[in-house]
């Protein structure tokens, strides 16, 4: 990414930053001022009770599924939800039936009732079912999902290992493989790729997407709502460095009537 980027302004070719960037309190008050009835109201930190869903599943049967990379993407997205304010409810190696009760029981947490929004991270080779609102103590607040996972299949697939380098034969890079979909208000999603397409890990280093979400979200979440951070995450992958066309994560059924904003440290 450089400053000759088309899409970028003065403000996306800051120094990035490797720790999460809190607002400041002048801005808080002063964007709500100006654009509060625009904007999901946030709850008082002394008050508030913020749950985040991580499930992250890195081993399976057959051991050549291993997702290399996978336990540092899982201690970064942990880190930046702990950093913005989320208890994260944290669950590993999951079956898709055990998936589908982890939602289920994470919806009827009681500290909803007491939150201003709700994240869910899902990162896998499986198939996911459904991810739906059935939780009125989130109902009109902001649900956010993140899913790192290949969006790409076959007709009469068959599980194999992720550990074959991608299109680029110099290049170690593993992909992952997954279905989903959700529906109601308030959500907004970032998907790690768009359809029929791979997402990328570094066997050492993790995804691409955590990655770049970690970079965006340290830097620009003090003063960008949700879909401006997940816009500049797009950015990033415009001028990726393994190579354009490689991989372009996308949004999906985006639903917020305003804007979120997550108001680090405040």
């Amino acid at each position: 990414m450089t400053p000759s980027s088309p899409q970028l302004s003065q403000q996306e070719v800051r120094q990035v930053s490797s720790v999460l960037i809190p607002s400041t309190s002048d801005f808080k008050e002063g964007i709500l001022l100006r654009k509060g009835c625009e904007i999901y109201p946030p709850m008082d930190k002394s008050g508030r009770k913020r749950l985040a869903l991580l499930i992250n599943n890195v081993e399976f049967d057959d051991k050549s599924m291993l997702r290399r990379g996978a336990v540092k993407d899982e201690e970064n997205i942990e880190r930046l939800l702990r950093d913005l304010g989320y208890d994260v409810v944290k669950h590993r190696n999951l079956s898709g039936q055990e998936m589908d009760e982890a939602v289920k029981a994470f919806s009827k947490r009681e500290e909803h009732l007491l939150s201003d929004s709700v994240f869910v991270v899902m990162m896998s080779h499986r198939e996911l079912g459904a991810i739906m609102d059935n939780c009125k103590a989130l109902v009109n607040k902001p649900k956010v999902i993140l899913i790192q996972a290949c969006r790409g299949g076959n007709d009469g697939f068959v599980w194999v290992s992720d550990a074959v380098p991608g299109p680029s034969h110099d290049l170690e890079l593993e992909s992952d493989s997954i279905k989903r979909e959700h529906n109601k208000k308030d959500f907004i999603s970032l998907l790690s790729c768009t359809p029929d397409t791979k997402s990328y890990r570094d066997p050492k280093m993790g995804t691409f997407f955590i990655q770049h979400i970690m970079e965006t979200f340290n830097t620009y979440a003090c003063y960008d709502h949700i879909e401006e951070l997940f816009r500049k995450v797009m950015v990033h992958f415009e001028d990726f460095h393994m190579g354009k066309g490689r991989q372009m994560p996308t949004k999906d059924r985006a639903t917020l009537t305003k804007h979120f904003y997550l108001f680090p440290g405040l």
